[in-house]
């Protein structure tokens, strides 16, 4: 095991988990009514506008933590494929963002669509359909 590549995964996903959590605290626990998606206008930001910052806010997170789940994968298996690593990490960083935002937006936003494209191209192109 490569203890190094252990410890900077557990510190990404430490790290991810960080940032969303502390987003929540101090931003987002203002804006919210009761529900997961802050639904408060706060001007002069509208609805929309909070909802799609809530979901980019915690697509950091996302992509931190497919990373993560790359070095942790490298830690393991040192002679893992990087392709194949950086094509998985991909795949779940970009379907992940894509639920997140359509989620977040209700659909309304049409990043969730794009990222889920870019998931679903490169799942088809590293042969795993």
């Amino acid at each position: 095991m490569q203890t190094l590549l252990a410890i900077a995964a557990v510190l990404a996903v430490l790290t991810g988990i960080a940032h969303s959590v502390l987003g929540e605290l101090l931003i987002f626990r203002h804006l919210r009514q009761g529900t997961l998606v802050p639904a408060e206008d706060a001007p002069p930001l509208r609805n929309r506008h909070i909802r799609i910052l809530w979901a980019t806010w915690h697509l950091a997170t996302v992509f931190g933590c497919a990373f993560a789940a790359m070095l942790a994968r490298l830690a393991v298996t040192p002679h893992a494929s990087f392709p194949d690593l950086l094509a998985e990490a991909t795949i779940a960083a970009y379907a992940g963002g894509s639920l997140l935002v359509l989620i977040g937006t209700r659909g309304r936003h049409p990043g969730w669509f794009a990222l889920a494209a870019v998931a679903a191209l490169t799942w088809t192109a590293i042969g795993r359909v």
